[in-house]
């Protein structure tokens, strides 16, 4: 049984910037680390699961 809601790959949006597009690179310890779709060089950004919505396919 997985702990963690989103996969490794996914992509998410964070609750407090819905615009910006995330794709999940790392959980550790009940922590995602994200990169930044429209810039992956910019440094990781790190959510708990309740802060990141997931990417509706429309």
């Amino acid at each position: 049984m997985s702990e963690n809601k989103f996969q490794i790959g996914s992509e998410v949006f964070a609750k407090v910037n819905p615009d910006l597009k995330l794709t999940i690179r790392q959980y550790l310890k009940r922590i995602y680390y994200c990169t930044i779709n429209s810039n992956p060089s910019h440094k990781d950004l790190v959510y708990f699961e309740r802060e990141l919505i997931p990417v509706t396919i429309r």
